[in-house]
């Protein structure tokens, strides 16, 4: 990347005010891949200047949605154009495999094309009333919207929250994970390339106290959306009120998969494994609690712990890794925390559960996927995000009981359900509460659908056209044809 000026404000790459630097880190070696810029509340307040003259003052209001679709295009024609330099930053800065990171990029590409296509689509309405009068409601931009994201999905966080953003004509200020930053970095290379307005598009780096508390906490910042931990996602909303920005929020889950004695039986093993295992298990929807009834339980266990001992872990440039490192060294402690927590809750570790220290992997942080079994439904492994590949085995015996297991935990982001009983797989997931429901398959997203949560996974949705309509305000025009006073008060 070739300079310490890591900051994008105003339309200009900058260093921060004070001069702040933070280490990047390549989790399957531990070694130090680059040192960016890391700001503090004066660059927050900065970003947050430049987008708000942007959108209140700036040429980005004269802009078409056609030319805004444009400039959409025009970014996810780069970003395919550099897909191997994309998939190699986020596998040398998260660890997940070249495979899944070519994925994630594909993924950005579409998102982006998508709300290109959405951005001149029709999305005002007309109603009739009383004559004289005629009424119409138009959807017009939040204003600045502060977008935090993750360093599970780096890049493809950043295109679900800019893309609908920048679509709708709103100015964004993006802060990404201090973990994962490189491929905002590369991302707003190309941007700069583009015809944007100054101030439109910011990227602001640093740690979440020093840049996303101002960014949450500002008058100026209309809306917040942010994806990450609940417990930090309670403290956003916490600091929105203050002045009531809108607030939206992609938070955690616990969610489970259930496995009905009538499912194709490898179907719903490959699966149970991939919605665990995929992406190290660091995924926010992950199908961490495995629900399979009690006649095919023993069957069943046997099968998944058979085919998770053959995974392959190491790293995300070796072509038969199946499996990357977590993200970091405190993580990974976190993780190992969880399962020795379990074991002393009385669950049994039947697979994995050791950090992986041989050859090359002791200089990352790997570990073993793992199961465990003799799990309660209230013990704190099945009810709190341990986020990382430990899944909890649980019997049940009817569908009942099954749905209240489901049900049994503050989250509800997303499920699973297995079975070639196609009446009960409807009754199954009408009765879980969870924002996202998959029969038959598991973790496959589309930009087209809605992505959110109930209770404590977070508020609003992303993706689809409930993506966009999160970054635009409803307004009503009410229009009196005929001009004259109205004699109340004569």
């Amino acid at each position: 990347m070739g300079t310490k000026n890591h900051l994008y404000i105003n339309g200009k790459w900058t260093s921060a005010f004070d001069g702040g630097e933070m280490p990047v880190h390549n989790p399957s070696t531990g070694e130090e891949i680059e040192v960016v810029s890391a700001g503090n509340h004066k660059d927050a307040e900065a970003s947050i200047t430049a987008a708000r003259m942007a959108f209140d003052q700036g040429k980005w209001k004269e802009f078409s949605a056609n030319r805004r679709a444009g400039l959409l295009l025009k970014l996810a024609d780069q970003i395919e154009g550099h897909t191997d330099e994309f998939a190699s930053i986020e596998t040398q800065n998260n660890g997940k495999t070249l495979r899944e990171s070519k994925f994630d990029v594909a993924e950005a590409v579409k998102t982006f094309r998508y709300y290109a296509g959405l951005a001149t689509k029709p999305l005002g309405e007309t109603f009739e009333l009383d004559s004289p009068m005629t009424g119409k409601v138009v959807r017009e931009p939040v204003g600045v919207c502060a977008q935090i994201i993750p360093w599970n999905y780096p890049l493809l966080m950043a295109s679900w929250k800019l893309a609908p953003a920048l679509a709708a004509g709103n100015t964004c200020i993006l802060k990404p994970s201090e973990m994962t930053p490189l491929s905002a970095i590369r991302l707003f290379e190309l941007i700069d390339g583009l015809d944007f307005p100054p101030g439109v598009v910011n990227l602001l780096l640093g740690f979440g106290e020093a840049v996303g508390q101002p960014l949450a906490k500002s008058p100026l910042v209309d809306k917040v959306a942010f994806t990450g931990g609940t417990v930090t996602g309670k403290k956003i909303m916490q600091y929105a009120a203050d002045n009531l920005k809108k607030v939206s929020l992609e938070l955690g889950g616990k969610s489970p998969n259930i496995v009905f004695a009538d499912a194709d039986f490898e179907t719903a093993v490959d699966y149970a494994m991939f919605a665990i295992f995929n992406n190290s298990g660091q995924v926010c929807s992950a199908g961490s609690r495995l629900l399979v009834e009690e006649s095919i339980y023993d069957q069943f266990q046997e099968a998944i712990i058979e085919r998770t001992q053959r995974i392959r872990v190491g790293s995300g440039f070796d072509a038969s890794s199946q499996m990357g490192p977590l993200i970091s060294p405190q993580h990974l402690s976190k993780v190992q925390g969880y399962i020795t927590l379990g074991e002393e809750e009385g669950g049994k570790v039947c697979c994995g559960g050791k950090r992986l220290v041989e050859n090359d992997l002791k200089k990352g942080n790997f570990i073993e996927p793992t199961i465990f079994i003799n799990v309660k439904p209230e013990m704190r492994i099945a009810q709190e995000e341990i986020f990382g590949p430990v899944l909890c085995l649980i019997p049940f015996n009817t569908e009942a009981e099954a749905i209240e297991i489901a049900n049994g935990t503050p989250y509800g982001l997303a499920a699973g359900i297995f079975t070639t009983d196609g009446a009960k797989a409807e009754r199954v997931a009408r009765s879980i509460r969870a924002g996202i429901t998959w029969i038959n398959t598991y973790e496959q997203n589309f930009v087209e659908a809605p992505w959110g949560g109930y209770k404590q996974s977070g508020l609003g949705r992303e993706l689809g056209t409930y993506g966009l309509e999160e970054y635009m305000e409803v307004k009503q025009i009410i229009n009196n044809l005929e001009v004259e006073p109205t004699g109340w008060f004569d």
